[in-house]
């Protein structure tokens, strides 16, 4: 692997792909054991959730489901503080268990939000997959349910996480060099 650059910063590699294909299979099994005899409705956050979403979806060898959601809280490689709904949930969740699956959780505030609107919605159950989870950048708390990774508090792009639109389809997992941050 090597380094990358976008908008003049340079990532380095950080997470390979053969790593997280293990860990989301590990989560996806998992899921499946929990929700045996059940039928879970997987909440994908877009766009940056995406291939972490699709991969878990296919490693959960039980029947499921899978919609998707678009919010936005980043502009550039920092979190705005504000939730932007663009795309919402159209489904009938009420008695259905949810699964919110999200590629990054950081300061909290964007899934503390999205639980409390689909708890909202009278579902049976709510739980929360996370790709990457950065406990130390926590502002409000949040408990996800699957983790893939803890990670400390940096930058990282690819696997669906991106800067300004750019890396998302980069298979492997980039942070951003020490000597950028």
């Amino acid at each position: 692997m090597k380094r990358k650059t976008y908008q003049g910063l340079t990532f380095r590699p950080f997470i390979e792909n053969e790593e997280i294909r293990q860990r989301v299979d590990m989560l996806g099994k998992r899921i499946a054991e929990e929700y045996q005899g059940r039928y879970p409705l997987l909440v994908c956050v877009l766009n940056g959730a995406a291939p972490f979403a699709l991969d878990l979806f296919r490693s959960i060898d039980i029947d499921a489901e899978i919609t998707f959601i678009r919010l936005k809280s980043y502009e550039g490689t920092s979190s705005t503080g504000a939730v932007k709904q663009i795309m919402g949930l159209t489904e009938d969740i009420a008695g259905r268990d949810v699964i919110i699956v999200e590629d990054i959780i950081d300061t909290g505030n964007t899934m503390k939000r999205l639980q409390a609107d689909i708890q909202a919605m009278g579902p049976a159950s709510v739980r929360i997959a996370t790709l990457l989870f950065k406990p130390e950048a926590l502002q409000v708390p949040v408990e996800p349910d699957y983790v893939g990774f803890e990670i400390p508090k940096k930058f990282i792009i690819g696997y669906g996480l991106d800067i300004d639109g750019m890396a998302r389809n980069l298979n492997d997992i980039y942070v951003l060099d020490e000597k950028e941050a």
